[in-house]
């Protein structure tokens, strides 16, 4: 069984449409996909309309978060989407992220750099602003060569010249909503040290401790030496470790199914979770 609970889609800053997405992942031989786009689940009912038999989706969100002031990223799965208080707090993210857009655009205006709202806007189209978005506008002007280089100090990463934050949750309180709602969390690729600065490793065993289901090892920002720190971490604290593409569709380079989640861990976060149940595919592919 392959299991990749890590994709995005049109609905935040992914490529494929919902629907192109769960197809895509039955073409790559996936047989369960989560859709986690950023702090929202307006994707879910598209894709699990087009979900093809012998596909599974896991409906969850990747959630903006932030402590002692690095940003991070939680995935949710399977909590009720409805549930009123993080709902909120979802939405207060989202709402926040077009004033975000617009304050990184004046940035780079500062710095020379003729980005336009317009342009961000034409680029996300449908989906929920995003740091992707601004940065495949420099990727249109000649600026960057991919949306990755765009994510440096130069640039939008964490702190960058053009940064500027934005509502975020503390994951503390990401942890006790998601519950709350029924759902379970892993931490996104904890060590990705090239987006920004990380998490400490004494904050992720606070995390544990206070009812972190698992962390993101398997990813395509972790090399070798740190997927291999990291499950032995996750071991250290009793919680479960994943892989997953991060898959963004031509936006990044990662492909569906890159890394994957052992069937195991996957059945053990399907089972804690109250809130929601996976989607099995009834659609023709």
């Amino acid at each position: 069984m392959r299991i990749d609970l890590h994709t995005h889609s049109t609905a935040s800053d992914g490529t494929d449409t919902p629907a192109e997405l769960v197809r895509n992942a039955a073409a790559s031989g996936l047989d369960v996909v989560a859709l986690t786009d950023h702090d929202t689940t307006r994707g879910h009912a598209e894709a699990a309309a087009a979900l093809p038999s012998g596909v599974t989706l896991v409906p969850g969100a990747e959630l903006s978060c932030q402590v002692g002031g690095v940003s991070m990223h939680m995935l949710a799965y399977l909590f009720d989407p409805e549930e009123p208080e993080l709902l909120r707090e979802r939405e207060l993210v989202r709402d926040d992220r077009v004033p975000r857009a617009h304050a990184m655009i004046a940035k780079l205006a500062d710095l020379g750099v003729p980005v336009t709202w317009e342009q961000v806007k034409r680029i996300a189209g449908d989906g929920s602003v995003g740091r992707p978005h601004i940065a495949s506008a420099l990727v249109e002007l000649g600026v960057v060569a991919t949306v990755s280089d765009a994510f440096t100090e130069e640039w939008l990463a964490d702190g960058g010249r053009a940064y500027a934050p934005k509502h975020e949750l503390d994951p503390f309180d990401a942890i006790r909503l998601v519950k709350g709602a029924g759902g379970v969390t892993v931490f996104a690729h904890p060590a990705a040290a090239t987006r920004g600065h990380t998490v400490p490793d004494e904050v992720i065993a606070e995390l544990a401790a206070a009812g972190l289901d698992g962390i993101e090892a398997d990813h395509m920002d972790h090399d070798e030496a740190t997927r291999a720190r990291l499950h032995a971490m996750a071991a250290d604290l009793g919680v479960l470790a994943t892989g997953s593409s991060d898959y963004h569709g031509s936006r990044k380079t990662c492909v569906l199914g890159e890394h994957t989640t052992d069937p195991g861990v996957y059945e053990e976060l399907a089972r804690r979770a109250t809130g929601a149940a996976p989607v099995p595919g009834h659609a023709t592919a």
